[in-house]
């Protein structure tokens, strides 16, 4: 029996995947920072330290990151 493919949006943008990937490869994945971001999931932040759990199919994550100036 295979796995199912995993969808989750990324800013705005549906991803599918084959296989579960943690937050750390999605942003690898992805070609995006891994340093000077803040990532949420679903309105939530979702912390540094819980990069190496799996994406949840369905997820809403949008990766946010810092600009100087004012």
């Amino acid at each position: 029996m295979s796995e199912s493919p995993i969808g989750i949006t990324v800013n705005g943008d549906d991803h599918e995947f084959d296989s579960a990937l943690t937050m750390a490869e999605l942003l690898e994945r992805l070609s995006l920072p891994n340093k000077g971001i803040a990532v949420a999931v679903d309105g939530a932040v979702f912390p540094r330290a819980r990069w190496g759990e799996p994406v949840g199919r369905g997820w809403n994550i949008e990766i946010l990151t810092a600009v100087q100036g004012g």
